[in-house]
């Protein structure tokens, strides 16, 4: 029971899908942006170097004064100062022989590492788990593992949250990911030391992209065909605006324990939703649950002014009738498994070259996104301004997507945004400026496949598997994400070096993704058998073609009539008794047929009846 016919009846985007779409859908993608990307602004790390306790009772010393004392000097120019090291120098028995201001410090001293500790400039970083933590020298990777642990949740809760989202419902999905996010970030506020802490960032970021990927489902579900494009470009903006208010809320607070509190408590309001967020009446039908299903639907026909076509309310009472019968249950609880993806030539490439794009896109559009407050000279600008560029790459999206096609849009803008990364290499680590136009050119082109990958890879995979297809991609993506912090690690040493290897990811996906056949215009493949046979005869000629050429639109089961013999029969008048046609009237009458549009074709189809009691199936053949 297809939706998709029924929705242009009642409403494809209705005053029923405006009111949640607007109000419930696309508010709930904003903790999404918030969950995955406030951990950036609660490790940063302030200057500091080693704690020494004998000073720090003197009476008008300050911390500068003690660095400049305690700790050995950097460089030729002696001013920088170790952040590791300090002097071996027995303080307490120097100052009861010196004063203070006598003592002048000896590169010849020996030093030794930081025994007791860090102390820290806090004029511009007063709160970091850095601090909190000591996660400085021996321990600067700690950080990078947090954010590791957060990114190594996703998978796992990718597929969890999908079996309890086509088990129990999108609705209960959605309310139990986002009790995870905000009792994950809640906890993780008050975690008494590091490894506390990196497990509950795992807890959190059990729910990213899931808290995503579930109203965006929902949004699909509920809107027609005509409207899916613009659901999915208008998501993904709400995303975007998600990214764009944390960066005002980092900026206003700078606590790292109050910005945990700020960008997961307020999410509770959204609990509301309980008692608007309906069911996908997609997911009740498929379930079975008809008689929920047409309460929901009779609710959106009411609501959007229109009323449930008769027939199809026949149609929900004939399956409620049968929905216990045994065919039905298997139909419902049985399907092709995951290595069905991977039986068959075609679909085995297919499935392979998908999922190197989207875990390509994944991996190149989160570490483009962890790695640009590094850039610049604000970190709070550089994240405003990566984010607010996704902006036009998504309504660009939107014109060029139903225009030409999937393919090609997909990996010119994987190949533009690699271009983009590598050529850094060529900058010296001087040129900030021209390294952060760079990156923002290399985050439009990156967001913009990012969006496509979604519905291409939709489009590609056959219905039977679409889920477990769709769920496998996002799978293997997801654990490229735990390998991004380490890449964005080595910025530290070599600023564009994360740029070079991301640049490098996105050039060979995109290149890849020339194989993919196109599916614009094309009908979606149903069963594994057209999905092995779409884009089966696929050739090099058609990899080069940018714009898709629309296919043929008469159908195999079409059959022209219009011959001579069908066209003289149906077009001809029978001449009057006793009157016969002239030889230049059969001629024009012959000429006319000849220009004569084909308006008879003959379609064998064939229906299938409901299962009767018996379990019986009846079949109706006609023409």
């Amino acid at each position: 029971m297809d939706l998709d016919d029924l929705l242009p009846q009642v409403g494809e985007f209705g005053r029923y899908q405006k009111l949640l779409v607007w109000l419930v859908c696309l508010p709930a993608c904003i903790p999404c942006g918030f969950c995955a990307f406030n951990q950036l602004f609660m490790a940063d790390v302030p200057d500091h170097w080693c704690y020494v306790p004998e000073l720090m009772d003197l009476p008008g010393i300050g911390p500068l004064d003690r660095r400049q004392l305690a700790i050995p000097s950097e460089g030729e120019s002696n001013s920088t100062f170790s952040q590791c090291s300090r002097y071996a120098v027995n303080w307490t028995a120097l100052l009861q022989t010196h004063t203070f201001m006598e003592i002048t410090p000896n590169n010849s001293w020996p030093t030794e590492p930081c025994r007791a500790g860090w102390e820290y400039n806090t004029t511009q970083v007063r709160s970091s788990i850095v601090i909190d933590f000591s996660l400085v020298c021996n321990h600067a990777i700690y950080p990078t593992i947090g954010l590791a642990a957060l990114n190594a949740g996703g998978p796992i809760g990718v597929y969890l949250f999908g079996v309890l989202n086509d088990r129990f419902g999108r609705r209960l999905s959605f309310f139990t990911c986002l009790a995870v996010l905000i009792t994950g970030n809640l906890l993780s506020a008050a975690a008494p030391d590091f490894w506390s802490w990196a497990v509950f960032r795992f807890i959190a970021g059990l729910t990213v992209p899931a808290i995503y990927q579930i109203p965006f489902i929902i949004s699909l579900e509920l809107v027609g065909p005509s409207y899916r494009s613009f659901v999915t470009v208008m998501t993904c903006l709400s995303y975007s605006v998600g990214l764009i208010l944390l960066t005002g809320v980092t900026y206003m607070v700078q606590d790292w324990t109050v910005l945990t509190l700020v960008t997961s408590a307020p999410f509770l309001l959204y609990f509301i939703y309980w008692w608007f967020l309906p069911e996908s009446p997609r997911w009740l039908l498929a379930k079975g649950r008809f008689e929920e299903g047409s309460q929901i639907l009779e609710t959106l026909a009411r609501i959007n002014g229109k009323e449930l076509p008769s027939s199809f309310k026949l149609r929900l009472k004939q399956h409620m009738m049968l929905q216990h019968t045994l065919s039905e249950e298997t139909r419902l609880k049985k399907g092709p498994g995951m290595m069905a993806l991977c039986y068959t030539p075609n679909m085995r490439l297919k499935t392979a070259l998908i999922t190197l794009n989207w875990f390509s896109n994944e991996m190149v559009y989160v570490g483009l996104s962890y790695y640009g407050p590094a850039l610049g000279s604000d970190q709070y600008v550089s994240f405003l301004l990566s984010s607010l560029v996704e902006i036009p790459s998504y309504l660009l999206c939107w014109v060029v997507m139903d225009r030409w096609g999937r393919r090609w849009p997909l990996c010119v803008c994987m190949i533009l945004s690699g271009v983009t990364c590598t050529i850094t290499v060529l900058l010296s680590e001087d040129a900030v400026t021209e390294i952060l136009v760079l990156f923002l050119a290399s985050k439009f082109f990156i967001s913009a496949s990012f969006l496509i990958i979604y519905p291409f890879a939709g489009e590609l995979y056959p219905t039977q598997l679409r889920g477990i297809g769709i769920g496998m991609s996002a799978y293997i993506a997801g654990l490229g994400l735990t390998v991004i912090p380490f890449v964005t690690y080595l910025g530290r040493d070599i600023l564009v070096l994360p740029l070079v290897i991301l640049g490098v990811v996105s050039v060979v996906g995109g290149l890849s993704g020339l194989r993919l056949p196109e599916t614009l215009h094309h009908h979606l493949p149903q069963t594994i058998e057209e999905g092995e046979e779409f884009g089966k005869d696929w050739t090099f000629n058609e990899c080069l073609r940018c714009i898709p050429v629309r296919p043929s639109s008469v159908a195999g089961s079409y059959e022209d009539l219009s011959d001579d013999k069908y066209s003289l029969e149906l077009s001809h008048q029978k001449p009057a008794e006793g009157k016969q046609k002239t030889q230049d009237e059969a001629i024009l009458l012959s000429q006319a047929s000849a220009h004569r549009t084909p308006k008879l074709v003959r379609q064998s189809s064939t229906m299938e009846s409901p299962v009767d009691v018996s379990g019986a199936m009846k079949m109706t053949y006609w023409f």
